[in-house]
């Protein structure tokens, strides 16, 4: 249906794209959601590779706040913080990488500077955001995942993350350190053009009557960023638990990548391991996205 010229007006008018403007915007806000949202992204990450339980044991973590109260008692409060690293070096391009290409993604279906975008290609735009980061993304993911459940090994092979990208290149090549670009891209570029999607429709909804965007509070602008980022990841966390099993596995234990341990996932523990760390995810999503 068409939006009425009122709601466009004051909708998705995305006149003049500014890559630029897209791709600095981007790298800020890339630097703060790391920093916010870390040590909640390593509970997410421990929690989704904890071995299988067998008949008479415990699991290693019984939930978001055991997984906590471990990490803290064993390693201290920098327990929390392993593996940033990699994302920290990273953010600032791919995620103005990801600004850019939703910025490209836009010019790209825009007709004219005037050109008003619907719901379905703001989401296609949103998608070639996904697209562009997982060049920086699947890497960086990789090494972070390696380091945050390395303490769970019981060893210390990585002495940090530049280390581990060194020994992932030397043991097989550009390949392992790539290793899992396929379970990044399923994760990203749905996720992405939901979020898009979802923050410009708030945007368009809490804009009132008769005024634009840049009349809006804080609050409300922050209210979209954060719920966008919770649609975000209600889309992204199957595929996300997918992708820190293959990118944490053994070299050689799943051939055929995603498919095999989407296959083991759901033969071994059922569906609901698909969604492994949803606590710390969906504590991270609003506060980290607003």
């Amino acid at each position: 249906t068409k939006m009425s010229s009122s709601t466009e007006k004051r909708g998705m008018q995305l006149n003049k794209p500014s890559p630029i403007k897209d791709f600095i915007s981007g790298g800020v806000g890339g630097v703060a959601i790391v920093l916010s949202g870390h040590p909640l992204d390593t509970i997410k990450v421990r929690l989704q590779t904890q071995p299988k339980i067998k008949p008479g044991e415990q699991p290693r973590y019984a939930g978001t706040l055991d997984c906590f109260r471990k990490t803290i008692s064993s390693e201290g409060f920098r327990g929390l913080y392993k593996g940033m690293a990699a994302p920290l070096v990273g953010v600032t391009p791919m995620f103005a990488i990801c600004f850019l290409g939703f910025g490209i993604g836009k010019k790209l279906q825009m007709k004219s500077e005037n050109d008003t975008l619907n719901s379905f290609q703001i989401f296609n735009a949103g998608m070639m955001a996904g697209v562009f980061t997982t060049a920086i993304l699947a890497p960086g993911e990789r090494i972070k995942c390696l380091m945050q459940i390395q303490s769970d090994s019981g060893s210390t092979k990585y002495a940090g993350s530049l280390d581990c990208a060194k020994q992932l290149y030397r043991e097989s090549g550009i390949r392992s350190v790539y290793k899992g670009t396929c379970a990044t891209l399923l994760r990203d570029v749905p996720a992405s053009g939901v979020y898009f999607t979802t923050y410009e429709m708030l945007l368009n909804s809490l804009t009132p009557e008769g005024k634009t965007r840049s009349d809006l509070g804080p609050f409300r602008v922050l209210f979209a960023g954060g719920m966008a980022g919770v649609f975000n990841w209600t889309v992204a966390l199957a595929p996300d638990t997918l992708k820190s099993r293959l990118q944490t596995a053994p070299e050689g234990k799943y051939p055929r990548g995603v498919r095999d341990v989407f296959r083991e996932l759901i033969r071994e523990e059922g569906v609901g391991a698909l969604y492994k760390g949803l606590t710390p995810v969906m504590l991270r999503a609003f506060p980290a996205n607003a």
